[in-house]
C-alpha cells in the first residue's frame, strides 16, 4: 500500500456576473447581498450571511443590471433606483 505524492488540484469556484454574464472565479467579483433585514448591501468580504448575488466590480455591469433588473431576480427583491446609486458609490471607492 503507497501512499501518492501527487499534489491535490484544488477546485476553484466559479460565479457568474449577473450584468455582463461573464463567469470568473469568485474571488474576482463582488457579492451583493440582501440581508435577513432586506437590506441591499455590498459584501466584499463575501463571508456576510444573506442571500447574494455577484457582480464584476464595474460600474457599467452594475448599469447593465439595474437595466436588466437580472440583480432583482437573483435576490428575489424589488430595488429601488437609491440603492443602486449608493452600490455604485461603493463600488466606486472600492476602485481607488
Amino acid at each position: 500500500m503507497g501512499t501518492k505524492n501527487t499534489p491535490r488540484t484544488r477546485k476553484i469556484p466559479m460565479r457568474q456576473c449577473t450584468g455582463c454574464g461573464v463567469r470568473k472565479e469568485k474571488k474576482e467579483l463582488i457579492r451583493i447581498i440582501k440581508t435577513p433585514e432586506d437590506l441591499i448591501e455590498v459584501d466584499f468580504t463575501g463571508k456576510k450571511n444573506g442571500r447574494g448575488a455577484y457582480i464584476c466590480n464595474s460600474v457599467e455591469c452594475l448599469r447593465t443590471a439595474e437595466k436588466r433588473k437580472s440583480l432583482e431576480r437573483s435576490l428575489k427583491v424589488t430595488i429601488p433606483a437609491e440603492v443602486y446609486k449608493e452600490l455604485e458609490k461603493e463600488m466606486m471607492g472600492s476602485e481607488e
